[in-house]
């Protein structure tokens, strides 16, 4: 089946300092960004990858491509939030196919979790990946604040996969500030979420010592 990558890089990464966007920052010599392609391109031969990127930066997004010959690759303009940029960069794809959304600085994702999404996705309708919560969790109320069963939280992961026909339809929506990923707006058109085992490693880059984080974890990987 037809598979496409929408992989979103269209923050500003304030939390990061700096003076380019934390997607273009330099994990071992490379863009964080060039790792997430990476990541899809060596999961699936055929995949067409979808980046979605601030107008700004389309002639970085454009670099990255060059390093992948053959690759299917377009550009989406990023959106005001997360919503309307993954809507722009569905509005790419083209034919009925399975859609992976990923976050472009969670640039540690594996090729085996990306082929666990897609067959889930299959055999599901959905795949979104997550991992256990390990730390006390506590959730504020009009009363105060309580300490929540932490075996019942999930952290949520991506690639969120899905059929696109399935997407596209839930991105029809008017936006709305709960959706802060294709899970929570599929969700509302009545879409059951299949939650599958994320990974440890798929960490997100939003600070400094992520990225020392994320050498770490390649180093252990080689």
């Amino acid at each position: 089946m037809k598979k496409y990558a929408i992989i979103v890089a269209g923050g500003a990464g304030v939390r990061m300092g700096g003076n380019i966007p934390k997607q273009f920052q330099l994990l071992k010599s490379k863009p964080v960004l060039w790792h997430s392609v990476n990541a899809f391109a060596k999961a699936f031969e055929d995949i067409h990858i979808v980046l979605v990127i601030a107008e700004i930066y389309t002639a970085r997004a454009a670099s990255i491509i060059k390093e992948f010959p053959g690759r299917k690759f377009s550009i989406a303009i990023g959106g005001e939030t997360r919503f309307h940029s993954v809507k722009n960069g569905l509005n790419l794809v083209e034919e009925n196919s399975i859609v992976f959304v990923h976050d472009a600085v969670r640039c540690l994702v594996s090729a085996d979790l990306i082929h666990k999404c897609y067959e889930e996705t299959v055999r599901m309708g959905n795949a979104i990946p997550a991992i256990a919560a390990t730390d006390t969790i506590r959730i504020e109320t009009s009363e105060g604040n309580k300490q929540m069963d932490r075996d019942k939280v999930k952290i949520i992961q991506t690639p969120q996969t899905f059929f696109s026909n399935k997407l596209k339809q839930a991105f029809l929506q008017e936006y709305d500030p709960y959706f802060t990923d294709e899970a929570s707006v599929a969700e509302r058109t009545g879409v059951k979420i299949n939650l599958i085992e994320g990974e440890t490693s798929n960490i997100k880059i939003t600070r400094p010592i992520d990225l020392v984080i994320a050498e770490r974890i390649l180093q252990e990987r080689k």
